[in-house]
């Protein structure tokens, strides 16, 4: 099963000269979203780590019924001000706009490793962000898994020029 042939494009979105790639084809198919998770669990386990987060709100998605499969605590990295208790706060460029991802000061402990799950890499800045959230938590990035690697727009190979760990399942181009 290719998974990629899963995955909706959709021009002009959010905004023109973007071509979104839509996840949700994809987990709307048994099979295919069985397959995707069975390869993000097998992907993993060449790392090691604590606990799995995830970045708002396609990321949930993955990492809910990955840390389900692997019995690893899970951990929400949300939009500005969705978090009840004290947060630490990143703000971020995107590859259309700026935005700001907060996680609660006691999700992650001191020395924990984290892995980090979303459904996208494009330029890399919000897996910066989520990244740098792990850390001023006192954790450390065991990897990133993405679903869909735009590669042209390098996202990947500055997280791994940054020192990350990282896997992608499907590649595309980004525009």
């Amino acid at each position: 099963m290719n998974l990629k042939d899963f995955i909706r494009s959709i021009p002009d979105y959010p905004k023109k000269g973007i071509l979104f790639r839509d996840i949700t084809t994809l987990i709307k198919e048994e099979k295919a979203f069985t397959k995707c998770i069975d390869l993000i669990v097998d992907r993993s386990k060449k790392y090691k780590f604590d606990k799995i987060a995830a970045i708002e709100s396609r990321g949930f998605v993955f990492a809910s019924a990955v840390s389900y499969v692997l019995k690893k605590p899970f951990i929400m990295l949300r939009k500005k001000n969705k978090l009840p208790a004290e947060v630490h706060s990143i703000d971020f460029e995107l590859e259309y706009g700026t935005a700001t991802i907060e996680v609660h000061k006691d999700s992650i402990q001191k020395d924990e490793s984290i892995l980090i799950i979303d459904d996208l890499i494009a330029t890399g800045g919000t897996a910066e962000a989520a990244a740098k959230l792990v850390e001023i938590s006192g954790g450390n990035v065991g990897c990133f898994i993405f679903v869909i690697n735009l590669f042209d727009l390098k996202g990947s190979d500055k997280l791994v020029q940054n020192g990350y760990k990282v896997e992608n399942l499907i590649d595309f181009p980004g525009h």
